[in-house]
């Protein structure tokens, strides 16, 4: 089994943590190339490009530019990310065998990187995926990925199973040909809901709260079966057969 996650737009470029080893990322050529292009624009360029304001656009001027430094810090994905999913997942408590198990089962998404394992150093940055830079011929960071993730994705999946369990936010599907994943693979889509005036609805914040919880059960638990992913339970929410079907698994807050 394979699950993958989103990437978060705030990441921090220090940790004391320790973790068993660290592995280079599997697109860094790639990376190292779009670092090297968004380095280009300038401040104001990128607070338009990345809908930032200012002082962020400045700070990630400064994050291009320093990109190839030899004293500029890297760290593992999973601890360079810092958004909910991510404070939610925890790995602070993780064993040895824990981020082991997570290096193998675990992608998480990138417009810089591509896809990233768990212990894949990185160095912090700002993307998103609608960005168009004239060395890809105008492609969007959607567009430029597709043709470079696709095969290797599918790949990565079937070693681990031939099963995937998506927690990514739905504009992730973007990065691959996204019907040749779901031909290639059985994709399990869970999804989490909480009730409002008698409707199920989806509210985000809890639905990245629960997507880190899930990712951190299936890692810690070494969960393999798809139907062990029905147990999951926290804060609330369970699994709801009524709004479930095959590979669509709901969980609502009880």
């Amino acid at each position: 089994m394979m699950i993958y996650i989103s990437c978060a737009k705030t990441m921090t470029a220090r940790s004391r943590q320790q973790v068993p080893f660290t592995t280079i990322p599997h697109f860094e050529k790639e990376a190292r190339e779009n670092a090297m292009n968004m380095a280009q624009f300038s401040a104001k360029d990128l607070s338009s490009l990345l809908r930032i304001n200012n002082k962020l656009a400045a700070e990630n001027v400064l994050r291009y530019h320093e990109f190839f430094s030899p004293e500029s810090h890297s760290l593992p994905a999973l601890l360079a990310y810092t958004g909910i999913v991510f404070k939610r997942l925890n790995p602070k408590d993780f064993t040895d065998e824990d981020w082991k198990y997570a290096q193998d089962h675990l992608f998480i998404t990138s417009f810089l990187y591509g896809l990233l394992r768990p212990l894949d150093l990185i160095k912090s940055y700002r993307l998103e995926g609608d960005v168009r830079m004239p060395e890809h011929g105008d492609a969007t960071m959607f567009e430029y990925w597709r043709s470079l993730l696709t095969d290797y994705f599918i790949t990565e999946i079937k070693k681990q199973g031939g099963v995937l369990v998506n927690l990514a936010s739905a504009e992730m599907k973007g990065l691959f040909h996204w019907e040749k994943i779901t031909q290639a693979v059985r994709v399990i889509t869970p999804e989490f809901m909480v009730y409002k005036n008698g409707k199920p609805t989806t509210v985000v914040v809890y639905a990245k709260m629960c997507r880190g919880e899930m990712t951190r059960f299936i890692l810690k638990n070494c969960i393999e079966d798809v139907e062990a992913l029905k147990t999951f339970e926290w804060e609330g929410f369970t699994f709801n057969e009524t709004l479930s079907q095959k590979d669509h698994m709901v969980f609502t807050l009880q």
